[in-house]
């Protein structure tokens, strides 16, 4: 199984930017958990927000109110739409996925702690 994304860029602040996570893998069957999370040099991966299979989001309070997270189970997608966008959100944003199942010959088999490659997301002031 892999994430892979896409979206990342530079915007001037007050501008927008969506990421895009894609699940790939044969017989993906469920998936749990799904998050954003950023990383700037020298600090802690941070969570950004992540969403539940039954739909509830949480979001960082930094935030909360400019960034929505929207999840689509057919495509095996996660999104992450950032509406004004601050010099602060400047990071590698990363792609995970707690939990998954992938259905077997022999039933299903469970897998845990996916992450997606990184993909810049740079804002200017």
């Amino acid at each position: 199984v892999q994430l892979v994304e896409s979206g990342g860029g530079s915007v001037q602040a007050g501008g927008s930017l969506e990421l895009s996570c894609t699940l790939s893998g044969r017989n993906i069957f469920t998936v749990d958990h799904m998050a954003w999370y950023r990383q700037t040099p020298g600090k802690q991966r941070e969570l950004v927000a992540n969403i539940t299979k039954d739909g509830p989001a949480n979001y960082a309070e930094s935030v909360k109110g400019r960034f929505t997270i929207s999840r689509d189970e057919r495509k095996l997608k996660v999104s992450l739409q950032m509406n004004t966008l601050e010099p602060e959100d400047t990071a590698v944003y990363f792609c995970h996925v707690d939990r998954l199942t992938i259905a077997t010959m022999t039933g299903l088999q469970t897998g845990f702690n996916y992450w997606g490659q990184g993909t810049q997301v740079t804002v200017s002031s």
